[in-house]
């Protein structure tokens, strides 16, 4: 694998887990009675778009 491939894999990594940190704060706005999506779930899911689009670039560029 080329050092684009191993980056692009790391980012979709991180794209997991920010998918994983932004269902944990929605969930938390929820329990405490959040009526309207909180905005760090705005933001994370600017950065997972980020990084999914950084990916999705790298996998081009590896082929």
């Amino acid at each position: 694998m080329s050092e684009f491939g191993s980056l692009a894999d790391r980012l979709e990594s991180i794209v997991e887990d920010l998918d994983e940190l932004a269902l944990s704060k929605l969930r938390e706005a929820v329990a405490d009675g959040a009526t309207q999506r909180p905005q760090t779930d705005k933001e994370l899911t600017k950065a997972r778009r980020a990084a999914e689009k950084a990916a999705h670039i790298l996998r081009v560029l590896d082929q």
